[in-house]
C-alpha cells in the first residue's frame, strides 16, 4: 500500500446540517430532484447547475467532466455540447451515461445513471437562440476536443466566423445541438455526522420508482 500523504489524509469535515428519511422524499424521483434544485437554486449556490458528466468508450473506458444542466422535466436532464466532441463520440457509441450535482455547501449530491438520446433539433435551436453571440461564434469556432497546433487556430476561426454572420443572425451548426439523460437509476445522499450519511436510492421498474435506502 502507497505511503499516505499525511496533510492530506488528516483532511475532514464532519457533516451536521441535515437529515433525510424515507418519509421527508417525494415518491417520484424527478419531484424529489424538483425539491432538492429548488432549495439549490434559493440557496444562491455558484454555478449550481454545474455537474459531472460521466460517459464511457464502446470498450468501457471511463471519463468525466463538468458540464452544465440547461434543463429538466419527467422525460430527464439536458445538457448541449458539440456532438462531434469526445463526449460526442463515446455517447454514439455507447448511449449511457452518470451525472453526478455536489452542493457542499448544502452537503448534499444527487447521481443519476440512464440513457442517452439527442434532444429534437427544434429543441437544439430554441436553446441556441438563446445563447450570447459570443458563446455561438465559440461553437463554430472550436473543434471540439481535437488537436490544435496552438491558440491561435480557433481565435482565427472566431474571427473568420465573425466576420462570415456579421450582424445577421447566427445558426447553430449542425454539429452542435442537445442531449438529454433518461434517467433509470437515481442516488440522493445527505452528509451526516461520524460518515453515516443518508441515502436514498429510487430505480425506475416497469415505469415506477421503487424508492430504498442504503448504507452509507
Amino acid at each position: 500500500m502507497p505511503e499516505l500523504n499525511d496533510p492530506i489524509a488528516n483532511i475532514r469535515f464532519d457533516y451536521k446540517q441535515k437529515s433525510l428519511s424515507e418519509e421527508d422524499t417525494a415518491a417520484n424521483a424527478i419531484e424529489q430532484f424538483s425539491r432538492w434544485w429548488s432549495e439549490a437554486r434559493n440557496s444562491h449556490l455558484h454555478e449550481v447547475n454545474a455537474m459531472t458528466l460521466s460517459t464511457a468508450s464502446k470498450d468501457g473506458i471511463p471519463s468525466s467532466r463538468i458540464v452544465l444542466l440547461k434543463g429538466f422535466d419527467s422525460r430527464g436532464f439536458v445538457f448541449f455540447t458539440n456532438y462531434e466532441s469526445a463526449k460526442g463520440h463515446e455517447l454514439a457509441a455507447n448511449p449511457r451515461a452518470s451525472l453526478l450535482f455536489f452542493w457542499k455547501e448544502l452537503e448534499r449530491q444527487v447521481r443519476i445513471d440512464g440513457t442517452v438520446e439527442k434532444v429534437s433539433a427544434f429543441e437544439s435551436d430554441i436553446y441556441f437562440k438563446s445563447r450570447p453571440a459570443g458563446s455561438k461564434l465559440g461553437a463554430w469556432a472550436s473543434p471540439q476536443s481535437t488537436v490544435i497546433a496552438n491558440r491561435a487556430v480557433i481565435e482565427g476561426n472566431y474571427t473568420k466566423y465573425e466576420s462570415q454572420f456579421g450582424n445577421n443572425e447566427i445558426p447553430r451548426p449542425p454539429h452542435w445541438g442537445g442531449y438529454i439523460v433518461k434517467p433509470a437509476h437515481m442516488e440522493f445522499w445527505q452528509g451526516r455526522s461520524s460518515r453515516m450519511h443518508d441515502r436514498i436510492v429510487y430505480h425506475l421498474q416497469d415505469g415506477n420508482w421503487i424508492r430504498e435506502r442504503l448504507a452509507p
